[in-house]
Parts: C-alpha cells; structure tokens; sequence
C-alpha cells in the first residue's frame, strides 16, 4: 500500500494562501484602496491560465486556489473599506479623502 500525500499537501498549500490573502487585503486597502480590485483580477486570471498548463495536480491545484483567492479579494477589498468605515481596521490618513461617504458629503452651497 502506498501512501498518498496529494491531499495533505493541497489543503495545507490552500490553508496557507488563504492565510497569506487576508493580510495582502488589509495591506491592499490601507495602501491603494479599493481602485486595486483591478490588479487582483488580472492576478486571478492569470494564475488560472497557468493553471491549465501546468502537468502537475498539486501545482495545478494550488494555482487554481490563488486564482480563486485573487478572485475572491476583489469581494474582500470592498468589504475592507466597509470595515475601515465602521472603525474596525485603521485608516490610511493620506487617503482620509477616499473614506467620505455620500451621505457625509456636503457641497459648498449646504454650508451655513
């Protein structure tokens, strides 16, 4: 009987790149805001792609798993700003512009 370890070695490879994306998020966020969706996107279909021709089942795997986390920080980026908003992650104080929210806004003409 052979042991096989593809199955071990792809859900730690997968628990380690979900755990590297959550700080790359807060870090994303903080430093660029949400206009970095765009570089997670291209990030994302790239790895797909790589992952179509790569002959090996765990480097195809674990490329298709930061694919689908690249994909998956898009939804993350806004949903970071959202928590920057409700004061639960720091504010980037050279981007306090980007944090106005509509209903915070007031035009010249409202002031009083």
């Amino acid at each position: 009987m052979e042991i096989n370890l593809d199955g071990l070695i792809i859900g730690a490879s997968t628990f380690l790149v979900i755990g590297l994306f959550h700080p790359i998020v807060i870090k994303a966020e903080y430093y660029f805001g949400t206009r970095c969706w765009l570089a997670f996107a291209l990030a994302g279909i790239a790895a797909c792609a790589m992952s179509l021709f790569v002959e090996s089942t765990i480097g195809s795997t674990a490329l298709g798993v930061v694919s689908f986390s690249c994909f998956w920080s898009i939804l993350e980026i806004f949903e970071q700003r959202k928590r920057v908003l409700k004061g639960w992650f720091p504010m980037n104080p050279k981007r306090a512009d980007d944090y106005i929210r509509p209903d915070d806004y007031i035009r010249p003409d409202d002031k009083k």
